[in-house]
């Protein structure tokens, strides 16, 4: 934004020219993990705290009193402005709302503290920094190579516009009022995925007991007694991969056979792989190479991999953390037998044994438990839950538009209040608060002629005990 597109009565300002005497710009606090302790009585406020516009209060972190007296740390103050110079995102800012005790910050984070007679109040200084004219600012000067960052000295520098006072608070309560709202709606539309996901899961829940084709099998006389009470083992074959070793150059350079790994089984089917082995690899370590339609599950991995499944689109070998089940469509549809293996995660996982990572056997995935009705009602069931399945990927996809489109217009109304045009009706009602001695620029000046009168004190504040203790 250029000077002659700003609002009347608005002026720029870089924000370090926005703080009254009694403000402060700081880095945060070089504490290190030796310099903590968990039984300590000041909140070390971290990177994971600062959320894009709100307070996450996420981290649980301390020190002691004598430890951030030793260091001159920074005290923060209930509504201090608190900026991640680090991403993701980079540069976002929340205000800081108090913990119900003494805290500082790390050096990650950068504070403004606006003071008691600013040019900018601290929740437009917040919504300026989260806008994205801002945001682009600090991604054009962010510096790093692996993972970028913004300076304090840089982001002092920055110019921000700056409206009336009176102004401000009318953009802050329209801005308040319209983000909360969107907030409201974005809540709502996130519980929705979680909401399909217990849905497909009772789906596959009726599929594989027989409740999803009750009418059916009335329908087409068929007894509730005719399903076979059968096993994975019984109904396909079980085989796992191996490591080819990675000493040996020929089994890996420009490999063309893919192969895969547990967290490869994170998608309902796989198309790709991200490694591959040589045909030397295939043949001297004698390593199965499974068909498409394969259904690779796998039997230990990090986090929520242990039990996941996957049907193969390609032609793979796999490591040893995969169980390949290769159904024998004499006996069981494969789509059938992927139902029942996706419906069974939890309880896949229980079966698992070991210490910290509890691993699965190939054993154990053969004795999974499995009620098969014939081919008919297997083809129905499939069919079933297929458009019932549909139907709530079309409903994701509509959810994941709608937050697209609130995300968009939260962008779109922080850019209108940055250009001034959320109060351009107010401006014209009140010309009397955005002229002469209530412009922005007198504003301005009037910090400019404090800080010439008295040199702001910019030194850091220490708690004692006693101003602790009426904390």
């Amino acid at each position: 934004m250029s000077e002659h597109q700003l609002p009347e009565g608005w002026a720029f300002s870089a924000i370090q020219n926005l703080t009254s005497a009694d403000g402060l710009i700081s880095d945060g606090d070089w504490v290190e993990s030796k310099d903590q302790d968990p039984n300590g009585s000041i909140r070390l406020i971290q990177l994971a705290d600062i959320g894009d516009g709100d307070f996450r209060n996420k981290s649980n972190r301390f020190m002691s009193e004598e430890k951030a007296t030793l260091l001159n740390c920074t005290f923060l103050a209930e509504g201090d402005v608190l900026v991640a110079r680090m991403p993701d995102p980079l540069g976002r800012a929340c205000l800081f709302p108090g913990v119900g005790q003494p805290a500082v910050t790390v050096v990650d984070v950068c504070l403004i503290r606006v003071g008691s007679s600013s040019a900018l109040t601290n929740q437009l200084l917040k919504y300026w920094i989260n806008s994205p004219s801002f945001r682009g600012l600090i991604s054009e000067n962010a510096s790093g190579t692996t993972r970028k960052r913004i300076t304090r000295k840089k982001l002092e520098k920055f110019e921000v516009p700056v409206p009336p006072l009176a102004e401000q608070k009318v953009i802050a309560d329209k801005l308040d009022t319209l983000l909360a709202q969107l907030e409201n709606t974005k809540a709502r539309l996130e519980r929705i995925p979680q909401i399909l996901k217990r849905f497909r899961q009772s789906v596959l829940a009726a599929a594989v007991s027989g409740r999803l084709t009750e009418e059916w099998r009335e329908q087409n006389g068929v007894s509730d007694t005719d399903w076979d009470a059968l096993t994975v083992g019984d109904v396909a074959t079980v085989a796992t991969g191996k490591t080819p070793s990675r000493k040996e150059p020929k089994y890996w350079e420009d490999g063309d056979t893919p192969w895969l790994t547990s967290a490869s089984t994170g998608a309902i089917y796989t198309d790709s792989a991200e490694q591959f082995v040589t045909k030397s690899a295939v043949d001297e370590c004698s390593l199965k190479v499974f068909p498409p339609g394969t259904l690779l599950l796998a039997m230990y991995g990090e986090g929520k991999t242990r039990g996941q499944v996957t049907e193969l689109r390609l032609s793979a070998t796999c490591n040893q953390a995969c169980a390949a089940v290769t159904a024998d469509e004499q006996k069981i549809l494969r789509s059938y037998l992927k139902l029942r293996l996706l419906e069974n995660y939890e309880e896949t996982r229980k079966a698992a044994a070991g210490g910290a990572q509890p691993n699965l056997n190939l054993n154990k995935v053969r004795t999974i438990g499995i009620s098969v009705p014939d081919k008919e009602e297997q083809t129905e069931i499939v069919r079933r839950v297929d458009q019932l399945f549909a139907h709530a990927d079309r409903i994701e996809q509509q959810v994941n538009n709608a937050l697209a489109r609130v995300n968009s217009l939260t962008q779109s109304i922080l850019a209108k209040a940055f250009r001034g045009e959320l109060t351009e009706q107010w401006r014209k009602e009140n010309p009397e608060l955005i002229s002469g001695e209530n412009s922005a620029e007198a504003l301005l000046e009037r910090i400019r002629s404090e800080r010439a009168a008295q040199k702001p004190t910019r030194r850091r504040t220490k708690i004692g005990k006693t101003e602790q203790a009426a904390k």
